[in-house]
């Protein structure tokens, strides 16, 4: 029974020793290696000395002699809580705003500043005091985008010997007093009061101008269409009149055709009967020619030649006689 209870006894120990160079060699392997991802890098310091920059993938670090400090490379950003500050004309305003960074040398990040975080926290707080200082309240609300610059321009030059890379810095409110608020209220009332003015102006010139502009192209078109009436109607008349000269060319050169071929008895036989016309109408005015002797005499002489010209008959007579 003896040699039974020492045997278990010895089995115990053996295993609890077991067990403890188990953990022994898992604590070891884990302090020994690491695995370190694309986002984070080692700081490793060795007896306390600086002995480099590791990761990512597996680093081996030594137990006891080396320490590793574990810096974040990705882009962060600083909520900076709201900040009171004092503008150039004494307008107190407070301000809170984001601020963008990621650490480009871990070994200064990590060696050359406690808490790098904390201290840029704090320096921002005061570069931002520092230019709203220098800034009037006016161009504080106005001029926004050209503050992120000026601080980040700051603050880049001073945690720059941190390891640090300060990308952006964004103003998120700015909040001026409650009477200034109230006066930009009302300022901004009065503007849009007068950008109201100023449209209404603006359309009823546009209107005026347009109706303008409408009864000068209805008085240019109708001037228009009087001047094409009158042109036409003159063309009109041209043509008309020359078709009527034309017509009487025409017809006196048809009379003048047909009166080249008629002789003298014609010409006096046409007057005789023009004058008997005239003889037979009813009115108490009679038209006697100042030429009625040589009338006379040319009928005459137009009658004798007409009786020697006429044909003699059998007995030796004139037919006409």
């Amino acid at each position: 029974m003896e040699n039974l209870s020492e045997l278990l006894g010895g089995t115990q120990t053996t295993a609890l020793l077991v067990v403890v160079i188990v953990l022994v060699l898992f604590w070891v392997l884990s302090r020994l290696i690491r695995i370190v991802p694309e986002t984070e890098r080692l700081v490793v310091l060795s007896l306390g000395r600086y002995a480099g920059t590791r990761g990512p993938g597996i680093v081996i670090i030594l137990p006891v002699i080396e320490q590793a400090r574990k810096v974040d490379i990705r882009e962060r950003f600083l909520d900076i809580p709201s900040q009171t500050a004092i503008t150039k004309d004494n307008a107190p305003i407070d301000i809170d705003f984001l601020v963008y960074y990621r650490v480009v040398d871990p070994m200064r990040a990590t060696l050359q500043i406690d808490n790098v975080v904390s201290a840029a926290v704090n320096i921002a707080t005061t570069t931002l005091r520092a230019v709203i200082g220098d800034i009037s309240l006016d161009d504080v609300l106005a001029k926004r985008e050209q503050i992120n610059d000026t601080l980040r321009i700051k603050l880049d030059e001073i945690t720059e010997r941190w390891g640090m890379k300060v990308t952006t810095v964004e103003i998120r409110e700015i909040k001026p007093p409650r009477e200034v608020q109230d006066a930009m209220n009302r300022q901004m009332s009065a503007e849009r009061e007068r950008r109201a003015m100023v449209t209404r102006a603006s359309g009823e010139r546009e209107a005026s101008i347009a109706v303008a502009e409408g009864e000068k192209q209805s008085a240019i078109l109708r001037s228009e269409g009087l001047r094409q009436s009158k042109v036409l109607e003159a063309e009109g008349e041209r043509q008309a009149q020359l078709l009527r000269a034309q017509g009487f060319a025409a017809s006196l050169q048809a009379i003048n055709d047909q009166a080249k071929d008629a002789d003298t008895r014609t010409m006096a036989l046409q007057y005789l009967d023009t004058l008997r016309t005239v003889g037979s109408s009813p009115s108490t005015k009679f038209v006697i020619p100042m030429e009625l002797m040589g009338l006379a005499q040319q009928f005459t002489q137009t009658i004798s030649q007409a009786a020697s010209h006429a044909p003699v008959s059998s007995n030796g007579q004139n037919e006409n006689a």
